[in-house]
């Protein structure tokens, strides 16, 4: 048991290190220096915590990207989240909190099939046709969709969050850990593919599409 600890904790390490050393210098927390991308992906997660308190990591994602979008660091952003269930919807929830915070509704594209981060950015590619985007979440994520997209073809940076405090984002750290070993495996071994593809959407080419289209 302790040898498979250790080696565990060792395959951590090393995924941990493999994806931060390939995007170092690539996720900015200053809104003066990120250079624009005409797309920004904002990155899912629920609007709401168990026991129905505020989800800070929602909070501030919606919070960065309308900053973004105000400096005109992006002239779109596609969230892309999870809404597998009719009473879940992230990019929906993101999407009414981004209208709340001054964002036009028309700039807003919603990829409702973002199951996984690595579905949300390969997706942004082969849906949504872009190969060069700003990726908005936290900087720990945004790392890793980054090594997702260097290894997809993407042209990504990131645009940092505010984080949560270590109280209330322990279990997602400790999940972080567990996604970026899964992360290496499935773009340097297993090249998987997303779940769900789609027909293309050109964004401010298209309309935004406002239901479940996958």
């Amino acid at each position: 048991m302790v040898v498979a600890a250790l080696v565990s904790l060792a395959v951590m390490a090393g995924a941990a290190a493999i994806i931060g050393l390939a995007t170092a210098g690539l996720t900015y927390d200053s809104i003066e220096k990120i250079p624009h991308r005409r797309v920004g992906l904002l990155l899912g997660c629920s609007r709401m915590l168990s026991g129905g308190r505020a989800n800070l990591f929602f909070a501030h994602r919606v919070e960065a990207a309308a900053e973004l979008f105000r400096a005109r660091k992006v002239d779109y952003l596609l969230v892309s989240g999870d809404n597998r269930r009719k009473e879940y919807n992230e990019a929906g929830d993101m999407r009414e909190a981004l209208i709340k915070a001054g964002v036009p509704a028309e700039r807003i594209y919603c990829d409702y099939a973002g199951l996984r981060t690595l579905d949300s950015v390969i997706r942004a590619r082969e849906v949504f046709c872009q190969d060069e985007i700003t990726v908005i979440s936290q900087r720990f994520h945004n790392e890793r969709a980054i090594f997702i997209g260097m290894h997809n073809g993407i042209d990504a940076i990131g645009y940092n969050a505010a984080d949560v405090d270590a109280y209330n984002s322990f279990r997602t750290r400790c999940r972080e850990q567990l996604a970026r070993v899964r992360t290496v495996l499935d773009v340097c071994l297993l090249s998987t593919a997303p779940r769900f593809g789609g027909e293309k959407i050109e964004i401010g080419v298209q309309a935004p599409v406002l239901s479940n289209s996958y």
